[in-house]
């Protein structure tokens, strides 16, 4: 804000004393020191109304934080571990699916040994060494 220093202080007192005389003048310095003094109590009545207001905000904001947070810290531990054990128990399942799925398509492809492919090997195994 305003900076005032000593040389401005003691200039306003010099024309202070010229224009209201000395006889007055300790009346005018206690009237402005009774209106500095209120304007700084204001002032600082403001501030802490300021900061009891924020304090208020920060008061509630916990209060909900707590409230939205359960009630018993092993119930949300419990909760937690329920739903990583459905998390899991489904990738489970669709890693089985995935596994049946892939076993299932080489078992229909590999050749079924009947009697008649049998004797047909056996066949072939003659020609080859005669």
């Amino acid at each position: 804000m305003f900076d005032v220093g000593f040389f401005e202080l003691a200039l306003i007192g010099v024309i202070a004393l010229l224009v209201v005389g000395p006889e007055r003048l300790p009346g005018l310095a206690r009237t402005a020191g009774a209106w500095i003094r209120r304007m700084r109590q204001f002032v600082g009545s403001v501030q802490r109304d300021i900061e009891q207001e924020i304090q208020a905000e920060e008061i509630k904001k916990t209060l909900e934080a707590a409230k939205s947070m359960p009630s018993n810290p092993l119930q949300a531990s419990l909760e937690y571990a329920r739903q990583e054990g459905e998390a899991l128990n489904a990738a489970l399942q669709d890693t089985g699916k995935a596994v049946a799925e892939e076993l299932q398509p080489q078992t229909a492809a590999s050749p079924k040994t009947t009697p008649q492919t049998a004797s047909h090997a056996g066949d072939m195994k003659q020609v080859e060494s005669g």
